[in-house]
């Protein structure tokens, strides 16, 4: 029997190295609490995926945190930007034995939800790529049944054309790609506002 994977990509908890962009008006350490508050949502909604699930932390594995809740495996992100990281986990993954689908999803998207992260699975079954394009301009969830190397190949990562760049590749090659609903990151203080205003207008 094949088994599925889900991957989610952290960056370990350490103030003035996550949510940059967002420190630059809040500071350090405000910008690590909403860091923090989006590992939380992440960790919620991933832990109820019908998969396997591993956490990649990007400078080291903690002992104990909060995704030793959940039955995570947890590993060490590898390589010098983004995509080398990308790649080498789906690498890892469609190498092990009776690999089904993998989804790797990224832990500062407040919008995406269980229902999104199985709906990649499910999209997996008639397309050779799903993709879950942001708001920025990248994408905050990539999905195939097979390893697609090339993916992860010649993009200028960061900027906010990742996510047309990457379906380029994709029909390049001939591949079906099946793209998700866009969502917003929480990167800069005008993201954060407007995350907090549409979830209290939600809640009257």
């Amino acid at each position: 029997m094949t088994k599925n994977k889900l991957i989610v990509f952290v960056k370990n908890e350490e103030a003035g190295k996550v949510k940059t962009r967002l420190a630059e008006t809040i500071g350090d350490e405000k910008a690590l609490e909403v860091y923090r508050q989006l590992l939380a949502f992440t960790q919620s909604q991933s832990r109820e995926v019908m998969a396997e699930k591993e956490v990649w932390y990007s400078s080291y594995i903690p002992q104990k945190d909060r995704w030793n809740e959940g039955g995570f495996l947890k590993k060490k992100q590898t390589g010098d930007d983004l995509g080398k990281r990308m790649s080498d986990a789906f690498n890892g993954s469609f190498h092990q034995e009776e690999r089904g689908k993998v989804v790797l999803i990224g832990s500062d998207c407040p919008g995406l939800n269980t229902e999104i992260i199985e709906e990649a699975f499910l999209q997996l079954n008639k397309h050779d790529v799903v993709i879950g394009p942001a708001s920025d301009g990248g994408y905050y969830l990539i999905g195939m049944r097979k390893f697609i190397p090339e993916i992860f190949k010649g993009i200028a990562w960061s900027t906010n054309s990742v996510f047309k760049d990457s379906v380029k590749i994709i029909n390049k090659k001939g591949l079906s790609v099946f793209v998700l609903d866009k969502l917003n990151d929480i990167d800069t203080v005008e993201d954060l506002v407007n995350f907090e205003l549409r979830t209290l207008n939600s809640e009257r």
